[in-house]
């Protein structure tokens, strides 16, 4: 739904600072000027002082919270609510896979209603495969967790896995196969193939053509090299746009050959980052990754030191100790000049002025930490960059120690552009008779030269089939349409980055009586109609060397790997660098950076309205896909947020926002993909902008030479990072606590500076409120050293408790719902300002504010010290959200909470209450699992253990950052970390007591960048 301005909607006062009327960067400029002292600001209207900011910080909501907008029916508005509400169109029944699955734990003798089951099982993006353990209510999966004894995830997951829940059981879904948009069954789909498929064995297959997307699935290998042998001349084509092209073909540059490249940060003193984002879900071994550089952030031991080279902020530049943002074609003559000064020949390279110090530094920095430090390139950089990267760590002694080298994960490492454009080739050739497309969207997401859905549509391809979850931009242009069982409906094989083999098992029925990749691919390798588990299972018994299958069968599925599956370093020699310089910009040449989505991927999630509404890491921007600008450029070019702006890049236009982003290098913009979908479903369908359109083959991530003018208009962005904002004047009440490793170790308790004695209040203590005295007192420390800002924690809460999607335009007038949210606060420099990440939960304070004021008893504190929520009691004041400080309340303005739908009913955590209108909801420290401790505690007659009970947003964290427990108990991990020397208590002036608290960030600069 496009919302631009005199759209002829009711004109409505806009709400808050990221949605009123923007100030002009010079007044910004200004008003920053006159600030003094250290700050920390999560927006630049919030930084200047505006009086719009202000009146909104006051305000309990932004105005217009309470009020039903007359521009959007209450009809439009159930239309907004994308996957989480409004779905229907199946029973409530659940079916049970009709082959065994092994329950991760000891499986009851009869099922105990109320005790769910945990299975292993993994999901595959982008080829890697993330392991986890998903838990069943009485045949239902309600919530993903990592699996905790696998040495890749260490109990960690990441955005997409927690809300694949969701996409499961989406009704938007497809629900049947098709002919030319006709429902049609599989007996039908059959005699429609066979007699073509017949025909090419004469001609070994030579007018057959299977596309899919990146894999790693052993069994699905072996069902391709069946096919392949059987019909040699046959073709296998992989293509997804978010693929390791340069990857792959900078280990040839360097090696010969492609491998696999694996980082242990366990071991590194030192990091470089080249345009990598290793800290945020979707590269590979993020999980793995994320919890060996938090371990390294303790500043009382070894501590790391992170340099990031970057051209679009990321989570992984937030977190660096150093960050130099530079344009995208700059960082390989970066990169050539570095590796010239670390005795590669490289050829020189031509770095800014502004980024000589910097290079100087990191040279000195790698030269004394020779066999201890790693550099890691981004997979979108250029194929120099990674193989330049390969050399330096060689030079560096770091292979072996910070760096190893495996065969490849994928299973066909081939180019994957070229091998679209090869079957694009033969498609307008007229060589292809059979075309099949087995999961992906290239009609949507292949390069623009390409003309891939005017190929698919216009070509003389006699048969077209897709396989897929929806019927997308690419199955609407194929004769038939196979709908595709989720990986949590069906089996399968995987494996992580270094190669481990898991196997996927199905948790419920295939609900539409969809078909896996293997049951489709068994119909070419000669398998005839075997189900998936039979595929699966003959293959690795074909594999399997020892005596009892059953045995290593059962084992496998129990605890989610197969050993010996893990691949073993390789020793590979380093062939001379050779490669021509890419092009270098002239200074005010602007340039456009494509990137992956940080919530939809590449638009494959769309659809799922938890990763829409998840506020992305550094614009906290919702359901949308702005194209974002550094602060300089947009004052050249006098844009301001939400300004429509039209960018052309080689003859090819799209109109689209702009959003201002602080730290985003000058004459560089940066254009999300994902996103401008036509056929996505309710959630996904027109949200957005399309950006494939600009993305040509020769260019996919970067290109040069574009122009970008001022459209006329504007558009309304959902973003979240206004909202919620405590009261903190500059210079009083600092929110983030941060220092210098240097001043850490001269003055520990920095920390705890302004943090008031126990005996400092004006509070009594009620008789049971004692909580020293009780068994158990529940808090929770979240170290903020550790925290990357990955946003894992926020699904993890709304999958466990049950909390609604609201849309897009809730979202605008300041209603999400989210329980937990995760602030990103600026410091420093607005064209390069450090950045900090903080999750912000309820405080569950011992002597709370909103209890006071509520003139029901709704919010009251239980005898262990939580602050609860009594939903049977709120009649909806919402006093208790306006005497918060912490700004963590959630109001059910409208009946978010869809209580129709059969669907949304089998999802739901039946622990968790549902809320309706009217009602007050927040952060509980998942009180459902503090109950379900205890009671199991009780049965044993023994105390709860330490770390028995995790709240869900510990289970989840990849960075193990929250951690969760009995502050009672003097040897628990929580009431350790509360007794350090960083820890403290946010806006503690105010002597709330709160039970949650942060330990301070301390970053370790380089003394000679200081």
């Amino acid at each position: 739904m496009k919302m631009e301005e005199n759209n002829g909607k009711p004109h409505r006062e806009e709400v808050c600072p990221g949605k009123k009327d923007k100030l002009d960067l010079q007044t910004v400029r200004e008003r920053i000027a006159q600030t003094k002292g250290p700050e920390y600001w999560r927006s630049l209207e919030e930084l200047a002082g505006s009086e719009e900011f202000r009146e909104m910080m006051h305000r309990e909501f932004p105005k217009g919270a309470s009020e039903w907008l007359d521009g959007v029916s209450r009809r439009g508005f159930l239309k907004l609510m994308g996957a989480s509400m409004a779905l229907a169109g199946m029973t409530a029944c659940t079916k049970q896979p009709l082959e065994p699955i092994v329950p991760y734990v000891k499986q009851p003798e009869e099922l105990i209603p109320g005790r769910p089951l945990f299975y292993a099982t993994a999901m595959q993006l982008g080829g890697y495969a993330t392991p986890l353990l998903v838990e069943s209510h009485m045949g239902r999966p309600t919530k993903i967790e990592g699996n905790a004894e696998h040495h890749v995830s260490l109990g960690g997951t990441d955005i997409f896995s927690q809300a694949s829940i969701l996409e499961m059981y989406d009704p938007d879904r497809s629900q049947t196969i098709t002919y030319l948009g006709d429902a049609y069954s599989w007996s039908a789909f059959l005699q429609a193939f066979r007699g073509p498929f017949n025909s090419q064995k004469a001609l070994q297959g030579a007018g057959i053509r299977v596309l899919t997307q990146t894999t790693s699935s052993p069994t699905l290998a072996d069902q391709m090299r069946t096919f392949l042998k059987a019909y040699p001349s046959a073709k296998w084509h992989v293509y997804e746009p978010i693929n390791r092209d340069s990857v792959n073909a900078g280990a040839q540059l360097a090696f010969g050959q492609p491998v696999e490249t694996q980082y242990k940060l366990e071991n590194a003193d030192v990091i470089l980052s080249l345009d990598a984002d290793f800290l945020y879900a979707g590269f590979p071994g993020f999980t793995r990754y994320a919890r060996e550089f938090a371990g390294r952030r303790d500043p009382d031991k070894n501590i790391n030191r992170l340099y990031v080279v970057e051209c679009t902020p990321t989570s992984t530049g937030a977190k660096s100790d150093h960050h130099l943002p530079i344009r995208g074609f700059e960082i390989e003559q970066f990169t050539r000049a570095l590796a010239s000064q670390l005795g590669v020949n490289a050829g020189g390279g031509n770095v800014p002025s502004s980024a000589a110090k910097y290079l100087a530094a990191v040279v000195d920095d790698l030269k004394n930490h020779r066999g201890s430090s790693v550099v890691i390139p981004g997979e979108h950089q250029s194929p120099a960059v990674h193989a330049l990267a390969h050399a330096i760590n060689q030079a560096l002694g770091s292979v072996g120690t910070t760096v190893i080298y495996t065969d490849p994960v994928d299973a066909n490492p081939v180019n994957q552009t070229e091998s679209l454009r090869e079957l694009v080739s033969d498609m307008r050739a007229g060589k292809v008779d059979m075309l099949f497309i087995l999961g992906g969207n290239p009609a949507y997401d292949a390069p623009a030269d390409f003309g891939f859905a005017d190929v698919l549509k216009n070509a003389n391809v006699p048969l077209r089939v897709h396989l897929g979850l929806y019927q997308n931009e690419t199955a609407e242009l194929c004769h038939w349409h196979i709908n595709e069982a989720h990986y949590l409906e069906a089996w399968g094989d995987t494996r992580t980055f270094d190669g481990t083999v898991s196997i996927i098992q199905p948790l419920i029925a295939p609900l539409y009586a969809g078909r896996s990749i293997y049951e489709v691919m068994a119909l070419l390798a000669g398998q005839g109609e075997a189900t998936g588990y039979e595929i699966v299972r003959k293959y690795w018994q074909s594999q399997h060397s020892g005596p009892d299958f059953e045995m290593f069968w059962r084992r496998a599925l129990h605890d989610g790997w197969i050993p010996g599956t893990t691949f073993a370093p390789k020793q590979v020699a380093a062939k001379p660098f050779s490669a021509p310089p890419t092009q270098e910009l002239a200074p005010n040449s602007i340039e456009i950076n494509f990137r992956r989505d940080p919530s939809v991927w590449d638009g494959r999630f769309s659809n799922n309205g938890w990763l829409q509404e998840l506020p992305k890491p550094m614009t906290k921007m919702t359901w949308d896909n702005p194209v974002l600008i550094g602060p300089t450029m947009a004052e050249h070019l006098g844009l301001k947020s939400e300004d429509l702006v039209e960018i052309e890049v080689q003859g090819k236009k799209v109109r689209a926002p702009i959003w201002v982003q602080v730290g985003h290098p000058e004459n560089s913009i940066t254009g999300y993909l994902g996103y401008g979908r036509r056929r996505a479903g309710r959630a996904g369908t027109a949200m957005g902008f399309d950006m494939y359109q600009l993305r040509n083959s020769a260019t996919p991530w970067m290109a040069s030479g574009i122009r970008v003018v001022k459209a006329g208009g504007t558009y309304k962005l959902a973003t979240t990072q206004g909202y919620q904002t405590m009261d903190t004047p500059v210079g009083a009440r600092p929110i983030v606590r941060e220092t210098t490793l240097e001043e850490y170790r001269k003055e520990p308790n920095f920390a705890r500076e302004d943090e008031p004695r126990p005996d400092q209040t004006l509070y009594l203590t009620p008789p049971g409120w004692e909580y020293k005295e009780k068994p158990n007192a529940w808090g929770m420390a979240i170290d903020m050293n550790r925290c990357v800002g990955c946003n894992n924690c926020i699904l993890a809460c709304q999958s466990e408790n049950n909390i609604p999607v609201v849309g897009k335009e809730q979202v605008v007038i300041g209603r999400h719902m989210h329980w937990l949210r995760v602030d990103t606060y600026y410091q420093g420099d607005r064209e390069n300002p450090r950045a900090f990440f903080q999750p912000v939960p309820c405080m569950q304070c011992e002597t709370a504010p909103c209890e006071v004021v509520c003139p029901v008893g709704a919010t009251v504190h239980s005898t262990e010290g939580l602050n609860d929520m009594v939903y049977n009691r709120c009649v909806g004041t919402r006093y208790c959200s306006n005497n918060c400080p912490y700004k963590v309340r959630r109001f059910n303005f409208l009946l978010y909470q869809d209580w129709e739908t059969p669907q949304i009913k089998m999802m739901r955590n039946p622990d968790v209450s549902v809320r309706s209108r009217g009602v007050m909801e927040k952060c509980t420290y998942c009180v459902q699992r503090i109950t379900q401790g205890r009671i199991d505690a009780e049965r044993q007659e023994r105390a709860v253990r330490d770390s028995e009970v995790q709240t869900a947003c510990q289970q989840s964290c990849p960075a193990n950052a929250i951690i969760f427990g009995n502050i009672n108990d003097p040897n628990s991990q929580v009431a350790k970390l509360k007794a350090e020397s960083r820890n403290y208590s946010l806006l503690a002036d105010l002597n709330t007591r709160p039970r949650t608290t942060y330990l301070a960030e301390v970053r370790n600069p380089n003394p000679a960048l200081e």
